[in-house]
């Protein structure tokens, strides 16, 4: 059997469990299966550094301007934590779209790097949030033991950190691995802009002027925003809006807040300047787009 075929047929057997699209975590923390007809809307997230191998179907991924495709056989690479935003493109019943997503583990990663460093030379061009990759058989082989792993409980706390190693060390010295290896290097350079990231999401209702945020980089202001754009497809302020926006509408749907309370409470200072960012970032405004989404008739 073609290792495709076989790592598609172990994804599908294990989503047959479960009657739901969408999403399905799984027994091993940072591995997901998806299951998913083509979507009319685009679905809006916070990615985290991850590989995401299509077996099925396609999908398109964006990071502010940088748009991707990417098919069955292919796999997008996500090099670090950015907001973005994604649309199934084909799958049907007959056929729906699938794919495996692998959170990587910046600890093993890091360690396979260092293990060939005098062997891979690291991209020295701007660093990209993701790019994609053909599959090839060992990736697809080691993807499907990980999945096969799903079955076995005890072992997967034994046997995945190895898995994990091996399928770094396969994309690390693979044809693009000069640009998994330039983004690693990056990172460790820039610290204390992983730092800023990270205060963007965790102060996301906080206001931040950008000359706070190039002083906690170290950098000078038109340094710091080349150099956060280069890494997230974003500017600092439209990277802290969409996951603004992102936890609005998370707050609306889970805990049923209004969409007034709401904008005050992600850091709005307007109502209306929420609605309308919210508008156009979902395609609807908010009590429109949280009614289609949770069902509810919008002359209730």
């Amino acid at each position: 059997m073609h290792a495709l075929d076989a790592l598609r047929d172990a994804v599908s057997r294990h989503l047959s469990r479960s009657p739901d699209s969408g999403p399905c975590l799984t027994g091993i923390d940072g591995v997901v299966l998806m299951r998913a007809q083509a979507e009319r809307h685009p679905t809006h997230l916070v990615h985290q550094p991850a590989i995401c191998m299509v077996l099925q179907g396609a999908k398109w991924t964006a990071f502010g301007e940088q748009r991707q495709e990417y098919r069955a056989g292919q796999a997008r690479i996500v090099n670090v934590t950015v907001p973005g935003s994604s649309q199934v493109v084909e799958g049907d019943n007959h056929a729906p779209y699938l794919s495996l997503v692998v959170v990587f583990d910046q600890a093993i990663l890091s360690e396979v790097y260092e293990k060939l460093a005098g062997v891979i030379t690291p991209c020295t061009g701007a660093p990209v949030p993701a790019f994609a990759i053909d599959l090839n058989a060992q990736l697809l082989d080691c993807a499907r033991r990980i999945v096969d792993l799903l079955d076995q409980p005890l072992a997967a706390d034994i046997l995945f950190p190895g898995l994990m190693r091996e399928l770094c060390y396969l994309l690390l010295s693979g044809p693009r691995g000069d640009v998994l290896a330039g983004q690693i290097v990056s990172t460790q350079r820039n610290q204390k802009l992983m730092q800023v990231l990270q205060a963007l999401r965790v102060r996301y209702a906080q206001s931040q002027s950008l000359e706070a945020l190039a002083d906690m980089a170290g950098m000078s202001i038109s340094a710091f925003h080349r150099s956060f754009k280069a890494l997230t497809g974003m500017t600092p302020l439209d990277y802290q809006k969409k996951v603004r926006l992102m936890e609005a509408r998370r707050l609306m749907i889970t805990e049923r807040v209004s969409a007034e309370a709401t904008a005050y409470a992600v850091g709005y200072a307007s109502a209306s300047q929420f609605s309308r960012d919210y508008a156009r970032m979902f395609g609807l405004p908010p009590r429109q787009d949280i009614n289609k989404l949770t069902g509810i008739s919008q002359h209730v």
